[in-house]
């Protein structure tokens, strides 16, 4: 069985503890602790993780992720390292496999790219295949607040559409960076954009991503 979810779970904590507790993120307004919180909060704490998503919860996702977010940095690192509880759904292979590959990928970029001196991840074939078919499966969610037609669109030529709509503004890039795009991080993303110069400015401002 695939451990994309498994690597990617280890390499987000390694960058995590590299960094330390108070480095920036591209997720705006947090640092590292604070993203920590929020993966632990995710996994551990189904009560409180439907803020996310749920705005009614979103005052109790809050306190609680502030409560994860007092603990020592080092015990939030383990427990992503380490991994959900058995009584957590994302304790099934498949369950992790499918929430978290992305999930940890992207996350991990929040990191390494936020730090001035970062570079560019290698990501070999087998794995930016698997960033794709989850994109594939992915991209209408993520950016259906395009206020534009959006198509994402691989080196090698395979396609996704985003958002039905005109004007329409073409991605191209490798997945992992299309996948940083139309998550809503369009400014940190590697790939090349094309289209109309007023719907191109619109969708790089857009809100994409869940």
């Amino acid at each position: 069985m695939s451990t994309h979810a498994k690597r990617e779970r280890l390499l987000f904590a390694d960058l995590l503890e590299s960094v330390g507790p108070e480095a920036p993120t591209l997720c705006e307004g947090w640092t590292t602790r604070d993203l920590a919180a929020h993966a632990v909060v995710r996994e551990r704490r189904a009560d409180a993780a439907g803020g996310m998503l749920i705005k009614r919860l979103a005052p109790r996702l809050e306190r609680v992720q502030g409560e994860f977010a007092a603990r020592p940095y080092e015990e939030l690192v383990q427990l992503i390292r380490t991994g959900p509880p058995r009584v957590s759904p994302y304790a099934l292979k498949q369950v992790d496999e499918a929430a978290n590959t992305v999930e940890f990928f992207i996350h991990a970029e929040d990191v390494r790219r936020a730090q001035p001196d970062w570079t560019p991840r290698e990501v070999d074939q087998v794995f930016a295949d698997a960033l794709w078919r989850r994109l594939e499966r992915g991209a209408r969610l993520m950016g259906r607040r395009s206020p534009v037609g959006l198509v994402l669109r691989r080196p090698n030529d395979q396609t996704a559409v985003a958002h039905r709509g005109t004007p329409v503004v073409t991605v191209t890039g490798e997945p992992g960076e299309l996948l940083m795009f139309v998550s809503g991080r369009q400014a940190a993303a590697r790939v090349e954009v094309t289209g109309d110069e007023n719907a191109v400015a619109k969708l790089r401002q857009a809100k994409l991503g869940l």
